[in-house]
């Protein structure tokens, strides 16, 4: 039987105990982090040759060049030719969906024109290369690719050059016909930190990249720290979060199954509800009780619940959406009636379901928006992966001749403010006649 927290908003302490409960060691193991620095020097300063013992020694795969490692275009549209009819049609229903929802995203280049003839605007322009992190193995994201390839190829990225670990050289069918629905320019079948060095860095046969996406083990994620800055990167995701906002209305069987869906992913994953009806919060703890055992994997569940689960009693749902403001939870389910009004009162979230029929599950594969999502609270301060994440923006400046006697005299007067006596000559040259050709 699984085991998970009561709490009561009511109880004087409850702040303390809310912290505690959100509360996750972020203290990184340094003996991960030693090993990735490691691996990433070797592959900085090794290349190929180091890909190759490292991919030997972590995947157990031989290959004698890097080039042997990259998975042929036929390989990916024969895993897809090969899908079952019904996993086929739901991959592409699935890319479809998300590609039309992302579509709206893309962000256009603009610019407007002052009185004195001056233009200023921005440029908006996709980054040239990406690199994409997929696990592989017994591990199947197909719906990972969708959601950080497609956006990447919405905004116009020219190439993306997607890697993934083959342990003993199972390769993914999932994965692999993912990546051809998904507009993916090259594949590898490396993984781990290496991926990540041979990506930021680039190798004799492995591109550099100028952002690396996609979620990974500890390893994966020690090495994109290590790596942000020389290249861009995604986010350093934590442990999946659901947070659920329910008036009682909703059968007690769906917030457990929904509470279940994160819970499944791992043992530090989060799942809270919380509910100003006491009985309903018996409800469903009864029925988490009850359908556990047939879960397949219950034994993560329970120890995902009982480590960082609650049920929380609030005094009404304007307290649970101050509550879920604090928490500022990855996913965020309203199951209510009229859910449309407590949207106003949430603030920060990486994804809000709205209504009892929206399960946050349709959001992990097929509703459309990104499930790339902040987590550990960042969404405080952060949003979804995008269109916008493969878009960088440039400055448009052109001044007139009119306008450089204004701009010029401001410039001037805060320059020799802050002492740059450069600054102010430069701006100063453009107010004097100009001069013709030195004779």
């Amino acid at each position: 039987m699984a085991t998970i927290s009561r709490l009561r908003s009511s109880d004087p302490d409850f702040d303390s105990q809310l912290q505690r409960l959100l509360h996750v060691d972020e203290e990184q193991d340094h003996e991960i982090d030693s090993a990735v620095a490691s691996i990433l020097r070797r592959i900085r300063t090794e290349g190929d040759q180091a890909l190759l013992e490292l991919t030997k020694r972590f995947d157990s795969v031989q290959a004698s060049t890097v080039v042997e490692l990259e998975i042929p275009r036929s390989e990916w549209e024969s895993a897809l030719e090969s899908l079952p009819a019904a996993q086929r049609d739901a991959l592409q229903s699935a890319a479809r969906r998300v590609r039309e929802y992302h579509e709206r995203q893309k962000q256009s280049s603009w610019d407007y024109l002052e009185e004195d003839g001056t233009r200023l605007g921005q440029k908006i322009t996709p980054l040239d290369r990406v690199g994409l992190y997929v696990p592989g193995g017994k591990a199947a994201y197909p719906s990972s690719v969708l959601m950080n390839a497609i956006p990447a190829k919405v905004a116009g990225v020219e190439e993306v050059i997607m890697v993934t670990p083959t342990p003993q050289g199972t390769r993914n069918p999932l994965v692999l016909a993912a990546a051809a629905i998904s507009g993916i320019d090259r594949v590898f079948a490396i993984g781990g930190a290496q991926a990540v060095g041979a990506l930021a860095y680039g190798t004799a046969t492995i591109p550099a990249v100028d952002k690396i996406v996609g979620p990974g083990n500890a390893y994966v994620a020690a090495a994109k720290r290590r790596v942000f800055g020389k290249v861009g990167i995604d986010m350093i995701a934590g442990p999946s979060e659901i947070l659920v906002i329910c008036d009682g209305s909703t059968p007690a069987d769906w917030i457990a199954m929904d509470l279940f869906s994160q819970a499944e992913h791992d043992e530090l994953a989060q799942s809270i509800l919380l509910c100003p009806d006491a009985s309903y919060l018996d409800e469903v703890h009864a029925a988490i009780e009850r359908l556990l055992p047939s879960m397949p994997r219950k034994d993560i569940i329970s120890t995902s619940l009982s480590n960082r689960g609650a049920l929380i009693e609030v005094r009404d749902l304007e307290q649970a959406c101050e509550i879920a403001n604090q928490i500022a939870p990855e996913h965020l389910e309203i199951s209510t009636e009229s859910p449309e009004r407590w949207v106003d009162h949430i603030r920060h979230a990486g994804a809000i379901f709205l209504g009892r029929h929206t399960s946050e599950s349709l959001g992990d594969y097929c509703a459309g928006p990104n499930h790339v999502l902040p987590t550990s609270g960042t969404a405080r301060f952060s949003s979804p992966l995008g269109v916008y994440d493969f878009q960088k923006r440039s400055s448009i400046i052109h001044v007139s001749k009119a306008g450089a006697q204004k701009l010029g005299a401001i410039a001037q007067t805060l320059a020799m403010g802050e002492g740059l006596t450069a600054h102010a000559a430069s701006a100063a040259y453009r107010n004097e006649p100009e001069s013709g050709p030195a004779s």
